[in-house]
């Protein structure tokens, strides 16, 4: 059979409890050296004896240090939770309010859009028109002032645009000037003035002249009358008058 389970109770000899008050000490001691070590943890531990005398045990940090870290962990944990618990009052307390706020305002707007009118009132029906006019009026006001706003924004950019198209316009003119002047300039370095030539005359109206200017055919008539009117000498006329 197996060993039953032991009862944990207040041991009533006294030398007996000493006894196991310091067996069970050296074993707690050692295994909260064991979990430091092999678990690389903080480990602080108090014990206090029925006499009040103090056995302590702490990893190679100090005590000191290991009981501040401590009081700070347990007095964050404390404040999260005295702050959950105010802040599940508050809003139990705000619910209700929130609720009926959310209902009074579906309830405007229900009216705003023409529904649910039947319960109002004369008083409550004008003090709704004049609401609804009193935001018509805000809503042209807005309205006007933004076509405002965007009519001036489109002046400013139609005045950059025509100032944009003058300068453009502008560099062209001078542009096509610069062209124009090149053009003339390279036309006058290409056609320079031609020398002109003497005519040569041989036996009639026969003028030559050098590159490409017009040459005049011969006059028929004009070179016989040249030959009739020449002088020729009597030795040519007999020379002639034998052949």
């Amino acid at each position: 059979m197996g060993r039953g389970r032991v009862q944990l109770k207040r041991i009533e000899n006294k030398i007996s409890r000493q006894v196991t008050f310091s067996k069970r000490r050296a074993g707690l001691l050692k295994k909260a050296h064991e979990i430091s070590v092999l678990c690389d943890a903080e480990v602080a531990l108090i014990v206090f004896s029925t006499k009040g005398k103090l056995y302590e045990y702490s990893t190679e940090s100090s005590m000191e240090r290991i009981l501040e870290r401590y009081e700070r962990n347990a007095y964050v944990e404390q404040q999260l939770v005295t702050n959950d618990a105010e802040l599940q009052g508050r809003w139990s307390l705000e619910y209700p309010n929130l609720k009926s706020r959310i209902e009074v305002l579906e309830k405007n707007i229900r009216n705003f859009m023409g529904g649910d009118l039947e319960p109002l009132s004369l008083r409550e029906l004008q003090y709704l028109e004049q609401q609804i006019d009193t935001s018509l009026k805000r809503l042209r006001n807005r309205k006007n002032q933004l076509i405002h706003e965007s009519i001036s924004d489109l002046q400013k950019r139609e005045r950059a645009l025509q100032d944009q198209n003058n300068m453009l316009a502008k560099k062209l003119k001078e542009k096509e000037r610069t062209v124009t002047e090149q053009q003339n300039q390279m036309a006058q370095n290409s056609s320079p003035l031609m020398p002109t030539f003497p005519s040569l005359t041989i036996g009639g109206n026969i003028q030559v002249m050098m590159r490409g200017s017009i040459i005049d055919e011969p006059d028929e008539n004009q070179t016989r009358q040249n030959m009739r009117s020449t002088v020729v000498p009597w030795w040519m006329h007999d020379h002639a008058n034998h052949s």
